[in-house]
């Protein structure tokens, strides 16, 4: 049976170079997954995410904090308490296939229940179950080295949730996969975890795997958890510069707060206009502010009056097919506006009207 997953406090560091340098690849992190919930770590390169994954299931021992599964202590240093992985009952789905080349579909997905000495007919049972989840089941007695990458990735899907584990765990697993391939498994596997009603953490570098897959994602930097919340949440109202960033509102204006109430603030930019904008985090009242912005919440023409409603430059022009991108000068900085449709509006050297949404612009200390 699935259920609720709480890290408290974890902390892991690594000692590298000569002289040793301590350096905390999990720093003080803390969340809780509910019973039947999909979490996504999202991050760059060296974030932690992997490390907090790789904690939760016993393959990295922290200096410090709990992991609680269940309700049951399975990591406390503290209290001396480290259960090995094996005894953990959870499921881990890796960026390798890892398959057993030499079986066959069935003799893959079974081999766990082997291992725990489930009782034969319950096995067939079992591996049935799973293979339709993953949509596998007429390949049941097919070697798996006749399978695409994709297949292979729902067989060691398959094989992960055969037994029923209480937590499961993805690292990065569509890393491997081509383009197509990803975006099909993508799609499905959120389905799939569902229909399993497992609990699931799931860890990727990729925004739009994190927005399709989680419940809830939580962006990571340098060790830290900056924000765990919804996937609207997280692209609409980003905690901090960086989560902004990470999460496409790649745009940047800066400038001065002038003042501010509960919600809003107003920004006095370099070309001395002012921007009305989001209250973010950091800001203080005639200290340096910047806000961040995403290229597909610029508005090009916008009809009607509003505030944040500016005449820019076009500078350049990026036409792809279903969209273009822009840059265009406004505020006395340069940004990149995307606008959908197979054809390209503005010429570049064109004067125009944009309008930059309040809602979607969000203001933070520098």
């Amino acid at each position: 049976m699935s259920a609720e997953l709480r890290v408290e406090q974890l902390r892991k560091v690594f000692v590298t170079g000569h002289p040793p340098v301590q350096k905390a690849a999990i720093d003080t992190v803390s969340f809780t997954i509910a019973a039947g919930e999909i979490v996504v770590l999202l991050g760059p390169s060296g974030c932690g995410k992997t490390t907090t994954l790789r904690c939760v299931a016993g393959l990295e021992h922290p200096n410090s904090g709990r992991i609680v599964i269940g309700g049951t202590a399975y990591t406390d240093p503290a209290a001396g308490v480290l259960v090995p992985p094996r005894s953990r009952n959870l499921g881990m789905v890796f960026q390798s296939y890892a398959v057993w080349p030499h079986m066959t579909v069935r003799q893959n997905v079974t081999y766990p229940l082997r291992a725990r000495k489930t009782p034969r007919a319950d096995q067939a049972r079992a591996v049935q179950e799973a293979l339709a989840l993953v949509e596998l089941a007429e390949y049941a007695d097919r070697p798996v080295t006749q399978l695409s990458g994709g297949q292979m990735q729902r067989v060691a899907l398959a094989r992960s949730m055969v037994y029923h584990p209480q937590i499961l765990l993805l690292d990065e697993p569509l890393s491997n996969l081509d383009a197509q391939l990803r975006l099909r498994l993508r799609d499905d596997l959120r389905r799939i975890i569902k229909r399993a009603g497992l609990t699931a953490l799931y860890v990727t570098h990729d925004q739009t795997e994190a927005v399709v897959l989680g419940d809830r994602i939580g962006v990571m930097r340098d060790g830290r958890l900056l924000q765990l919340d919804t996937p609207r949440e997280i692209y609409n109202r980003p905690a901090d510069l960086f989560v902004a960033g990470f999460t496409g509102a790649t745009n940047r204006i800066d400038g001065r707060l002038l003042r501010h109430d509960a919600d809003f603030a107003i920004i006095e930019t370099r070309s001395g206009e002012r921007l009305l904008a989001r209250l973010g985090s950091g800001l203080q009242d005639g200290a340096a502010a910047r806000v961040a912005l995403r290229p597909d919440n610029v508005v090009f023409a916008p009809a009607g009056d509003g505030p944040n409603r500016f005449t820019a430059h076009v500078e350049s022009q990026h036409y792809q097919g279903t969209q273009t991108v822009y840059e265009v000068t406004v505020l006395g900085t340069r940004i990149e506006a995307l606008e959908v449709g197979s054809s390209a509006r503005w010429e570049v050297g064109a004067e125009v009207t944009v309008a930059l949404p309040p809602e979607m612009c969000w203001g933070y200390g520098p």
